[in-house]
């Protein structure tokens, strides 16, 4: 790994992963407890419609997939905030739309020559000192408001009906969530890409939430659960020459299978069986 950081773009994907794992340990955390999980895969891929459309109007692509991903977010929020019990119905077709959009907006592009499977799957190894600037920018904004806003996640997280007694604005709240998580789907589809996003998302706040018992706890484990599979998956990926964004995945997927079966096996073993054994010598 030492050798491989001697290249550039290397520590431009190291870094670019150390960056989104902190986004994902903290924005996944208010997903999974928030059970918004199918709200943020329908952001997610919504989100191709901006990569279609970025390319067709030629501007960069940050700028085009941020400002569809934040769209689509906010149709979402306006729509399940009046009607809950049809947000799967909503989602669905927000997503499906998203991503015809995309596809329909890269097919009349002028001489599209673009490599699709890199934003379906990411590509964290072409990152460049530019886009770890912008998506510098764009994880500093999201730990910032959840800094300051922290207080007014955790009540609303927990207890909707008392942050709302508490004149805590629980539907802005709501739809900034939202935002930052299309900012954050925005940044990770570098990473891992469209079709995995959700579970670099969702996988390391799972299994933090099951050895945590708050909300801070909670997210700083995630965050550090985030780097190691990231930084493990793209040291596998060059070792064996893999393709990055799905080696961080399966790495993911090793520690979440690692963390149940670690569960069930506490979960059979009885607190005081060794008090037990010590007494019956």
């Amino acid at each position: 790994m030492w050798e491989a950081l001697q290249l550039e773009f290397m520590r431009n994907a190291l870094a670019v992963g150390i960056l989104v794992s902190i986004v994902c340990g903290v924005i996944g955390t208010l997903v999974v407890v928030n059970r918004i999980v199918f709200l943020a895969g329908g952001i997610a891929h919504a989100a191709y419609g901006g990569i279609g459309l970025a390319f067709f109007m030629g501007w960069p692509y940050v700028a085009g997939t941020v400002g569809f991903s934040l769209m689509s977010a906010g149709v979402m929020a306006a729509v399940t905030l009046k009607s809950r019990h049809r947000t799967d119905a909503v989602v669905g077709v927000i997503w499906a739309v998203g991503m015809a959009t995309g596809v329909i907006l890269l097919d009349l592009t002028p001489g599209y020559n673009v490599d699709l499977m890199s934003y379906l799957f990411g590509s964290i190894l072409a990152v460049s000192a530019s886009d770890l600037w912008q998506m510098g920018v764009m994880g500093l904004l999201v730990i910032a408001i959840i800094t300051y806003y922290y207080n007014d996640f955790l009540a609303m997280s927990f207890d909707n009906e008392y942050a709302r007694l508490r004149n805590i604005p629980v539907t802005f709240l709501y739809c900034l969530l939202l935002g930052m998580v299309a900012i954050a789907v925005v940044m990770i589809i570098r990473v891992v890409g469209l079709i995995l996003v959700m579970a670099l998302l969702t996988i390391p706040p799972f299994i933090s939430e099951k050895f945590t018992g708050s909300l801070r706890t909670m997210m700083a484990l995630s965050s550090i659960l985030s780097c190691l599979f990231t930084i493990t998956g793209l040291w596998l990926s060059y070792v064996l020459n893999l393709t990055a964004g799905a080696t961080i995945i399966l790495v993911a997927a090793g520690g979440f299978l690692m963390a149940m079966s670690w569960m069930r096996i506490k979960r059979r073993v009885p607190p005081d069986a060794s008090l037990q054994t010590d007494k019956a010598l």
